[in-house]
């Protein structure tokens, strides 16, 4: 099912202060394409979770439509969109089955809809076995696992068989083992059911790794949207640069002077641009040591992980940390002279970005 948020706006009154109105969306505009995982992706408090209740009717817009297809259903009640919702604390009811769990969901249909015992057990199995719990369905919820509860969870979602399929941070509370367990059970899950599934995080390691696209938002407002590796390559703003990428992206104060790019007084290569005040962003993995890099920097220490070291190093010009974290190969040679340590850069690991509107130049 494609989904259409067609200038989206969603206004509240502050509760600190009445006479104050936070607008949570401010004209979100995109369209989220039939059978894909999208990852809603951003810093607490930047909307991700008021999108999300949009679209399955738990808040009413102040402005904008929203269809899905052709058809718009702004105005319909939640049970009515032919949703599925999976929450963050799972809201699984302590007192029934898994099984019963799973049910709940198809007892409760009137009319024309409504099922019989046999149907609704046949399905709430089904569901069951999408998600490697079939085993489970006479356990009570205190008796599972954080990643069993929470496929439960997504089982009692699916039961319904929704066109649309939303999760809101459902990997917070498990530990980083389930995590990575969990998020591949929910790739693996979406791809055999091919339902158009809508997934908030504020981890962009989890929204990067499971998701066909990545929507970054901040402050209510969509900075970024694309296939995930597209928009890590390709950040559009000093904002998406910094809130992709783990190491976080190195910054930098810099200027253009004469044709070049400077960070301090090192030379780092040609800009064809005004001669301006600039913010230079480079990501941990494009820095090459060289004796004679162009950027000097004081060395400070070498940690190594497994297959990567870091290089741990200082220039005053760095705004981002007072560290700057650069990844290299743990066979690389690290050259360091008199304290001093000399980086070469990769080109299409630098970015350039305006001080004025902070957005990428292209020089």
């Amino acid at each position: 099912m494609k989904i259409i948020l067609d200038h989206l706006t969603k206004k509240f009154v502050s509760i600190h202060n009445k006479k104050e109105i936070v607008t949570a969306v401010n004209d979100f505009n995109f369209e989220i394409p039939d059978g894909v995982l999208i990852g809603l992706l951003g810093p607490s408090g930047c909307g991700k979770s008021t999108t999300l209740n949009l679209i399955c009717g738990l808040e009413n817009p102040t402005e904008g439509r929203i269809f899905f297809g052709e058809n718009d259903i702004t105005d319909l009640p939640p049970e009515s969109r032919g949703v599925g919702m999976v929450f963050q604390n799972y809201a699984l009811y302590p007192h029934m089955s898994v099984k019963a769990n799973i049910m709940f969901p198809l007892e409760n249909l009137k009319g024309d809809k409504k099922l019989s015992k046999a149907e609704i057990e046949e399905r709430a199995l089904k569901a069951a076995k999408v998600v490697e719990i079939d085993e489970l369905m006479e356990r009570k919820p205190s008796e599972l696992s954080g990643g069993q509860q929470q496929r439960v969870a997504i089982a009692r979602a699916l039961v319904k068989t929704p066109n649309v399929l939303l999760l809101d941070e459902p990997l917070s509370n498990l530990d980083a083992r389930l995590r990575l367990q969990t998020r591949e059970q929910i790739r693996r899950i979406q791809k055999e059911t091919k339902i158009t599934t809508v997934f908030v995080t504020h981890d962009q390691e989890e929204a990067m790794s499971i998701s066909d696209l990545i929507v970054v938002m901040n402050k209510g407002v969509l900075q970024q949207m694309g296939k995930p590796q597209e928009v890590y390559n390709n950040p559009k703003n000093l904002f998406v640069a910094k809130f992709l990428g783990t190491p976080a992206i190195n910054v930098f104060d810099g200027k253009i002077k004469d044709g070049y790019l400077y960070i301090g007084e090192n030379k780092i290569r040609k800009a064809q641009a005004d001669d301006q005040d600039v913010y230079v962003a480079i990501r941990p993995e494009g820095f090459i040591v060289s004796e004679k890099g162009v950027l000097e920097c004081e060395f400070d220490r070498v940690e190594t992980t497994g297959r990567d070291t870091s290089i741990i190093s200082h220039n005053p010009n760095c705004i981002s940390d007072d560290d700057i974290r650069t990844i290299v190969d743990a066979d690389e040679k690290i050259i360091v002279n008199d304290n001093k340590i000399r980086f070469d850069l990769k080109d299409h690991k630098t970015y350039i970005f305006s001080k004025t509107d902070e957005k990428v130049m292209n020089v």
